[in-house]
Parts: structure tokens; C-alpha cells; sequence
């Protein structure tokens, strides 16, 4: 045997060997509260599911090519993680009038079986089809952002807890917790009630955080989005003030039972058996992610709502980007070899706005994203609405027709009218202080639409997504 006929023989068991072993992936789905993770999960897994014989997904390659047989549900891997609740999504988009899926708080998994007949000429010699296990796998965004905390100390902590009250609106917010903090003897003996209710408190005031202010980076993320560890004592801590963090204390014994001991023990705690189980359970384990990031919403709330989404989403991006000589590069190593972005809700504005809407986007993820590139990430921005619940139509403008969207607003569910409206431009780049002056931009929430059980969920871009993140597995 030649030397070429032997290295062609070694490329083909190589392929061979390669479509042997990668039969399964996980496809982690992230983003902060309200960005649509539910829906993309819903919508994604729809698609699969009647994608073989009814299939709106000409952008997928395997698809548009016929060669995806089918896919069904199977038993998840994690009997401990709870499920994705598939079906509970689809009954509320069938129901009448249709309701959006209710979102997730914590860690679920769905797996697929994906059937297809391979490209590989090799493979179909030994084999008319192939199968995937695809395992989705959905988690908040706002857990990334404790990834931080695992460089700070407690005291530390306080003091960022405590730079970011300069603002007079977060102040105001933090009045409750922080006078119940003043009035605390920090050296003497615990009383775990108290501890509670202030930690309570502390909690409160990250909600009102997010429901008034619109802002996203929120620490610890646990608090606001708890999962499994709703009422456990591990959340029963809080920030003090600088000065009492750092007050030294006189009996180290005592120390032990004390207010500041006991909030750095549980600190310590949350670090270690929170953040870092976390990231070891879960993170290091993905081999594809998709980060969703809602941009319409942080602008209709103001331009700190939008810095913090903007901060919020880099940090998040710093999970994929430890750094060599980091603790966290020895603490963790992922596996995610491709990172999707996708801005949602592309259906809320018109469809001449969705370039302006990507480029939004990649300024909005910019910094993370060449830090993620580095690694050796591929990775890719697009716009996408997951269920689609508009239309195209025209609106008059200053005499002119222009593009619009038409849909049922969430305030119309009892009269179901349809509304024709033009939300606005949406700013190619981050918003300058005259856009804010302006106000030139209203996003209105639009009822889910009225699908049918044998139909696909309309939708812009999912098969975009499918091709990105999966298309290669295919072969």
C-alpha cells in the first residue's frame, strides 16, 4: 500500500472515528430575566420536533436538504435537575387567548433524539442514518454574575456593595436595609431571626432594583432568582458598610458567633458551595451556548438601565474568559467551543430595523466578545424572535408610509383589537445622550400569537440559530 492511499485509509478512520464519538452534545440556553429563554426553548424544541414534515427552517442546512428524519423526546440524564416544562409552554401559547410561557427561576433540561441521514459517504456505508442526543439545558444569566465573588473577600464585597448606593435612586431603594444595619451590633451574638429578616430586606431591595430602576447586574444573583435555595440559610446574608466589615474584633471566640463572623462564614459559604458547584455541576460541561439579550426594553427604561444591561451581559461574557494564570482558569475549565448572541424580541420592531438591532447588539457585547474570540470562541450575532407575534404592516408617518408591525398588545387581550404601530428606530450603536433627550423609541409587549398544535411556532431567525449552533454535527 502507498504512502497516499495509507494517509487517505488513516483520514476516512479518522472521520469514522470522529462521527462515532460525537453523538451527543449539550446546548446551554442563558440571559437575564426576561431576555426569552422559555420561548427559545419552547420554539427550539418545536421546531425540532415537526421540523421533519413541516418544517419552516430553510436557513438549516440539513433541512433544507431533507436529510433531518425526525426527532422525539427522551429521558433527560440528570434525574435530580427538573425538566423543562415543554408542554406546559405549548398549552399556554394554546390556550385561549393564547398567554406566554411562564419563565424558568432555576437550572432545567430537555433531551432530544435527533435522527438523520449523514453526509459522510463513509458513514453511509455502514449506516443509512445517524443520531444526536441534543440535551438543552436552561439556566439564569443572573447566576454568571457572581462569578466575581469568588476573588473578593466578604469585606471586599462590601465595599462594591457599598460604591454602587452613589446613586441617589439606589440609595433611596436601600434606605430600609441599610437603617436596619446601622442599628446592628455587629460583635454580639448572633440572633439568626434577625440576621433573616434583614437578609429578607436586603433581597427586597434588589427586586425593586430590577422592577424600578431596570436594572440587571444584581449580587448576589442568587438572591433574585434563588431555585432550589429559596429559604435556605445560605442566602441569609448581607452587605454592611464599609467601616463595620473592616471593624476588627477583639475575641476571636466570640468572633465566631458574632453578626460580622457569621456573615463572612455564610459569604464564604456561598462562594464555595453556590458559585462554585454551580460552574462545576453545570458550566464546565457545555459544548454550545447561546446568551439571549432583550435590547428593546433597557430602552424604553432610561440610559442607566441600559449601561447596567450592558455591564450585566459582559459580565456574564467573563464566565467564557478566565485568563491563564487566573484562579478561576484552575478552578474551571469550559469546554464551549461555539457562543451564539442573539438579540430577541426582533418581531417588536420592523423588519428594516433588525440590522440596526444586530449591530446594537455587537457594540453591546463588544468588549466580551473580543475576549471570548481570544480563547478560541467562535462565535456569531444575530437578531431572532422566537415566537413571532406580529405582522409586517404600514403606518403614516409625516405624511409617508413606513414600515410597522401589527399585533395584539398585551393591554388589548379582552378586545383582541389588532394594533398597527412604528415602536421607532432602533440606534445602530450605543445610544448617545441625545437619544435619551429624545425618547425616540417605545416598545410595546404584544400577546403571544394564535398558533395551531400541527403548525411550527412562527418565528424569525430559530433556523439561523439551528445551522450556527448545530449545523456541523451533521456531517
Amino acid at each position: 500500500m502507498n504512502f497516499s492511499r495509507l494517509s487517505s485509509v488513516k483520514t476516512k478512520a479518522d472521520d469514522l472515528a470522529k462521527l462515532t464519538m460525537d453523538k451527543h452534545m449539550r446546548l446551554a440556553v442563558t440571559g437575564l430575566s426576561g431576555a426569552g429563554k422559555t420561548a427559545f426553548i419552547t420554539s427550539l424544541v418545536n421546531q425540532l420536533l415537526l421540523g421533519a414534515e413541516n418544517h419552516q427552517l430553510p436557513l438549516w442546512k440539513l433541512a433544507r436538504e431533507h436529510r433531518f428524519l425526525g426527532a422525539k423526546r427522551t429521558q433527560q440524564p440528570h434525574l435530580h435537575v427538573a425538566s423543562f416544562d415543554y408542554q406546559g409552554g405549548m398549552d399556554a401559547l394554546q390556550s385561549q387567548p393564547p398567554r406566554w410561557p411562564s419563565p424558568t427561576h432555576g437550572v432545567s433540561e430537555i433531551r432530544l433524539k435527533l435522527r438523520y441521514t449523514p453526509q459522510s459517504m463513509l458513514w453511509r456505508k455502514l449506516n443509512n442514518t445517524a443520531t444526536l442526543n441534543l440535551d438543552i439545558v436552561d439556566y439564569p444569566g443572573e447566576w454568571l454574575l457572581d462569578l466575581p465573588l469568588l476573588e473578593q473577600s466578604y469585606a471586599q464585597w462590601c465595599e462594591h456593595i457599598e460604591s454602587s448606593l452613589q446613586d441617589s435612586r439606589k440609595t433611596e431603594l436601600a434606605s430600609v436595609w441599610q437603617a436596619m444595619v446601622q442599628d446592628l451590633d455587629i460583635h454580639s451574638t448572633a440572633d439568626e431571626n434577625r440576621m433573616a429578616d434583614i437578609a429578607n430586606t436586603y433581597t427586597d431591595y434588589l427586586h425593586q432594583c430590577k422592577q424600578q430602576l431596570g436594572m440587571h447586574h444584581i449580587q448576589p444573583g442568587r438572591f433574585v432568582l434563588p431555585g432550589e435555595l429559596a429559604g435556605a440559610p445560605v442566602l441569609a446574608f448581607f452587605p454592611l458598610p464599609t467601616a463595620l466589615a473592616n471593624s476588627p474584633s477583639k475575641d476571636k471566640k466570640q468572633h465566631k458567633q458574632s453578626y460580622l463572623g457569621l456573615l463572612e462564614q455564610r459569604f464564604e459559604y456561598y462562594k464555595e458551595h453556590v458559585v462554585k458547584q454551580f460552574y462545576q455541576q453545570h458550566f464546565i460541561k457545555f459544548d454550545r451556548q447561546i446568551v439571549l439579550v432583550d435590547c428593546l426594553s433597557p430602552l424604553n427604561s432610561g440610559h442607566d438601565s441600559f449601561c447596567d444591561m450592558q455591564l450585566a451581559v459582559n459580565q456574564i461574557l467573563h464566565s467564557f474568559n478566565y485568563g491563564k494564570t487566573s484562579l478561576l482558569r484552575r478552578l474551571f475549565a469550559p469546554k464551549i467551543d461555539k457562543l451564539l448572541f442573539a438579540a430577541t424580541k426582533a418581531d417588536h420592531v420592523s423588519i428594516d430595523q433588525h440590522s440596526n438591532l444586530v449591530q446594537l447588539l455587537s457594540e453591546v457585547v463588544a468588549e466580551g466578545k473580543r475576549h471570548v474570540k481570544f480563547e478560541g470562541i467562535t462565535t456569531d450575532t444575530m437578531a431572532l424572535a422566537s415566537i413571532k407575534a406580529t405582522q409586517s404592516g404600514k403606518a403614516q408617518l409625516n405624511g409617508e408610509s413606513i414600515s410597522a408591525i401589527k399585533g395584539i398588545l398585551q393591554s388589548d387581550v379582552e378586545s383582541q383589537q389588532q394594533t398597527t404601530l412604528f415602536p421607532g428606530e432602533v440606534p445602530s450603536q450605543l445610544p448617545k445622550q441625545d437619544f435619551w433627550q429624545q425618547q425616540g423609541f417605545e416598545f410595546s409587549p404584544f400577546q403571544a400569537p394564535i398558533t395551531s398544535p400541527y403548525q411550527a411556532l412562527p418565528h424569525h431567525r430559530i433556523d439561523q440559530a439551528i445551522e450556527f449552533l448545530l449545523g456541523d454535527k451533521f456531517k
